[in-house]
């Protein structure tokens, strides 16, 4: 035993050597501080996972997303759904895209479900007529071709885009940009090829789709001059409801309604779903969190146990070391060595099983797991924490023993 003050590297030497009289006790403390990181890192990784996720819903969403829908109407006191009007009109369209300074972008759209045919292959999906500004709002990226223009959906032009589920069902590998499929009884050339979005946020795959100009749609599949819905791009995130409300208003002025009437269309607001989604992703990984953080807690007081255990067992070396010169701060530092490097070897085993049950979690669930580089700090100081925190009590309690009694221990 070495008397007197001990320096670092004696201090991490004795800790050592005595946590290494007992193992198998020493490795059973560790794993409580081993599970409460680990848990702690892991919770963190899926709930970042897990909003990212969420957020790219949002971004799939659209670009400042604010979504007219042509509404329902009273017929003999009973209310019809959504889409039961045709009061939604061209015109309305390019009203909203002059007059509301806070709409940058607005695309007509018309659509409805039917067989799209090519060779022998055949599948039923929506398609969706709608103008070339569509791309820049709803975030749509072409693969491969060039998307319709403006001169040809004023020549309502026979040409589509069609979705990654799409292409893979009609053309399997085969190159679709420049091949003629049937749109229900209309020859169709595919112009280009959309990137793939995924599911939504409501369940839908949004690559099960085909777009081509709303003209075509109206004059050509479905035989009408009315509109389903105008899309539209705010601005700024900041503005989308307040543009809706802009909207509404200048549409009731255009529709004549009087103040008693209701709307003949909606405003839709998918992105309060989404939102709603998000505060609950991130409610739940804090709850999550704080959970796994009991492990820690309970980690801590098995090293209390341990430590108040080893000072028992131990008095009567405490009671030499201080009849030979040790001072108090020198038993209390050795004391509370034992415990700080107890939590940082659990530290690092937990840190070690976090990132491996992380990778393990992201791979079953074909999730993009990012671990938090903070997570891992926070990891590190917390085992320190910890140690320091739980070892205190046993080590004071070493250093005040009092050497008479203690050597007389048995």
């Amino acid at each position: 035993m070495m008397p007197g003050p001990m320096n670092h590297n004696a201090v991490v030497g004795s800790a050592l050597t005595a946590l290494l009289r007992n193992k198998l006790r020493s490795a059973l403390t560790v794993l409580g501080i081993t599970i409460g990181i680990a848990a702690v890192i892991g919770v963190v990784a899926i709930g970042k996972a897990g909003q990212a996720r969420v957020e790219q819903q949002m971004k799939n969403l659209g670009d400042n997303f604010v979504w007219i829908e042509a509404g329902g109407r009273a017929v003999n006191g009973v209310r019809t759904g959504s889409r039961g009007t045709k009061t939604l009109t061209l015109e309305d369209a390019w009203a909203i895209r002059t007059q509301i300074p806070l709409i940058k972008n607005v695309s007509p759209n018309v659509d409805a479900s039917t067989q799209i045919v090519y060779g022998n292959q055949n599948w039923f999906c929506t398609f969706r007529g709608v103008s070339p500004e569509y791309f820049d709002i709803k975030r749509w990226t072409v693969d491969q071709g060039a998307a319709f223009t403006q001169e040809d959906v004023e020549q309502a032009a026979d040409v589509c885009a069609i979705g990654r589920t799409l292409q893979t069902q009609l053309f399997g590998g085969e190159d679709p940009v420049g091949k003629v499929i049937r749109v229900g009884a209309l020859p169709c050339k595919v112009v280009a090829t959309l990137l793939p979005k995924g599911v939504s946020a409501t369940g839908q795959d949004q690559d099960d789709t085909l777009l081509l100009p709303y003209t075509t749609a109206q004059k050509k599949l479905m035989g009408i001059t009315w509109l389903e819905d105008i899309l539209c791009s705010a601005v700024s995130q900041e503005v989308v409801k307040l543009a809706g409300q802009q909207s509404a208003a200048l549409l009731r002025e255009r529709h004549h309604l009087r103040p008693e009437v209701p709307d003949d269309f909606n405003i839709r607001n998918p992105e309060d779903v989404i939102q709603a989604q998000m505060e609950a992703s991130r409610t739940l990984s804090l709850l999550l969190v704080a959970i796994a953080s009991i492990s820690l807690l309970v980690g801590g007081i098995g090293i209390m146990n341990v430590m108040l255990v080893s000072v028992t067992e131990r008095t009567r070396e405490i009671g030499v070391r201080v009849a030979v010169g040790a001072t108090e701060e020198a038993i209390q530092l050795q004391f509370l060595g034992e415990s700080v490097l107890l939590s940082l070897v659990g530290g690092a085993a937990g840190v070690a099983l976090g990132l491996l049950a992380s990778a393990f979690i992201g791979r079953a669930l074909q999730w993009p797991m990012e671990v938090s580089v903070q997570a891992i700090l926070l990891a590190v100081v917390f085992s320190v924490g910890v140690g320091i925190f739980f070892g205190y009590y046993p080590a004071r309690k070493a250093s005040r023993l009092d050497p008479i009694e203690a050597l007389r221990y048995e």
